[in-house]
């Protein structure tokens, strides 16, 4: 459909297909019926596509397929993708004009709510050293990390549990460090994860920042981020703001990829999470790093300090 006509293209084109398949009605008894004067008809008939309707036909198909495979997508995540992966440079309210005229509309996205138990009696407690200073512009210089709660079995007959995975982002290119999942919400499934990251980059000293829960505050934990050479922060308490990015990856991944979703078997659910963290590290481009995906990104990054 073109965008660019009036809101009477439906009619047009029901008329058109009705003189072609049927000779019975004359052009003017389908107009006549259709409440349209046979000169407007006769006028949309004859127009000749200027390459700016054209440009929008492309764009409008593009969109569509954009929001087939991700219905996720608002606006303007797809105006991102249109230059990123398409090359169509276009602005916002264009895109907006035509995902309203195509009745594209992304899903609503869930309240997130972070599962991680706190600590009744912690062995150490740090400051909220980040104090919500989420900008980082090198990379390694500080990350944050939580866990988070999914759930498998949907039928009568399948085997229900939950997953937990924990993840830690780097603020500078929003790339997940390292993450582990495991059906123990447990000291492991944190310090695996702590220990995958520290191993990917040697030699890095971030500012690790958290949320007080139990894993974190352990003296195990603690230990572990002294033998790294970092500096640990936490949260407040009942400040889920102080871990901000967190949140925000949490709520984009489970409206992304889980809720509206069911997962049968928990390696049905595992093979949803790392093609997940796959496409949002190699394919998934985000505004505020300039149109870029992390990895993008961080290669960029690492081009700039070479």
């Amino acid at each position: 459909m073109n965008l660019t006509k009036t809101r009477n293209t439906t009619k047009y084109l029901a008329i058109k297909e009705l003189s072609d398949e049927n000779k019975t009605y004359s052009i003017l008894a389908l107009c006549e019926f259709a409440g349209i004067a046979r000169s407007a008809y006769y006028k949309w008939l004859g127009h000749v596509n200027s390459d700016n309707d054209n440009l929008n036909e492309r764009i409008a198909d593009t969109i569509t397929k954009i929001h087939d495979e991700h219905p996720d997508m608002g606006y303007r995540r797809i105006r991102d993708t249109l230059a990123h992966d398409y090359k169509i440079a276009v602005n916002d309210k264009r895109v907006l004009r035509i995902c309203r005229k195509k009745k594209i509309q992304s899903y609503i996205k869930h309240r997130y709510n972070c599962c991680t138990k706190p600590a009744s009696d912690p062995a150490y407690v740090a400051e909220n050293i980040l104090n919500r200073e989420f900008k980082s512009d090198t990379i390694n210089q500080k990350w944050v990390t939580d866990v988070s709660e999914f759930k498998y079995g949907v039928g009568e007959d399948d085997k229900k549990g939950k997953l937990y995975l924990s993840v830690i982002l780097d603020l500078c290119d929003r790339r997940p460090v390292a993450f582990v999942y495991s059906t123990r919400n447990d000291n492991p499934l944190v310090f695996d994860t702590f220990d995958k990251a520290v191993a990917a980059n040697p030699g890095a000293t971030p500012l690790l920042h958290s949320d007080r829960g139990y894993q974190y505050t352990s003296k195990a934990f603690r230990r572990r981020i002294l033998a790294a050479g970092m500096t640990q922060s936490m949260s407040r308490v009942a400040r889920c703001i102080d871990n901000g990015p967190m949140e925000g990856f949490w709520g984009l991944m489970k409206r992304e990829m889980y809720y509206g979703k069911k997962y049968k078997t928990k390696e049905e659910l595992m093979l949803a999470i790392e093609k997940y963290i796959d496409y949002y590290t190699n394919k998934r481009v985000q505004r505020n790093l300039g149109v870029l995906t992390p990895l993008e990104f961080h290669e960029q990054k690492l081009e700039s300090v070479a």
